[in-house]
């Protein structure tokens, strides 16, 4: 029996990176935050967190007050992120917000999480974005490593366990965990 080797579909020649992004701001805003963003946000540096967050505010990020910003921070579009306050930013943290990325008070942010506003509609030949929002509501904790997709809200003082994958919202003072995620127990 000979095996016959199936014929992909897909066609990336036709990707097209300006279709499905609205990227915010002009190309040299874009450029000038992406050599900040290697300097500041993307060294092992331990740059104060004022410092960054003002750097942030100066290229339109809402940020409230008691905001950590740890280093190697990826940051990819500061005008599309609202923070409010006394919120912890952990180190490596990967901020892909295509779309708006909402984070609420005393949230928290542990390291290499990676919160994704940003994917592709696999079921097309020429895989074109398939991008959404993100809110972090109040006393949200998102654990090390985890993952949270486009169009998701996790809801007040819910806890997503470290590696859990996110990509439905998650109800309030729950904490979850697993690919994808499930509901283990109530936080309170």
């Amino acid at each position: 029996m000979q095996d016959k080797k199936m014929e992909s579909k897909v066609n990336l020649s036709h990707f097209n990176a300006n279709i499905g992004l609205d990227r915010g701001v002009r190309k040299l805003t874009e450029m000038m935050w992406y050599l900040v963003k290697i300097i500041f946000f993307l060294s092992a540096i331990p740059y104060p967190s004022r410092f960054k967050v003002m750097v942030l505010r100066v290229f339109g990020a809402k940020i409230g007050k008691g905001v950590v910003v740890k280093p190697r921070v990826n940051i990819h579009f500061p005008w599309k992120l609202i923070i409010g306050n006394n919120v912890w930013i952990g180190e490596e943290v990967f901020l892909l917000n295509f779309e708006s990325l909402t984070i609420g008070n005393n949230v928290c942010i542990s390291q290499r999480a990676f919160i994704c506003g940003g994917n592709h509609d696999y079921k097309g030949p020429s895989m074109p974005y398939r991008n959404g929002p993100i809110t972090l509501e109040d006393g949200c904790w998102i654990g090390a490593s985890s993952f949270v997709g486009p169009n998701v809200s996790i809801d007040t003082d819910t806890v997503v366990s470290a590696g859990s994958v996110v990509t439905q919202s998650l109800e309030g003072n729950g904490i979850y965990r697993g690919n994808p995620a499930e509901l283990i127990k109530n936080r309170w």
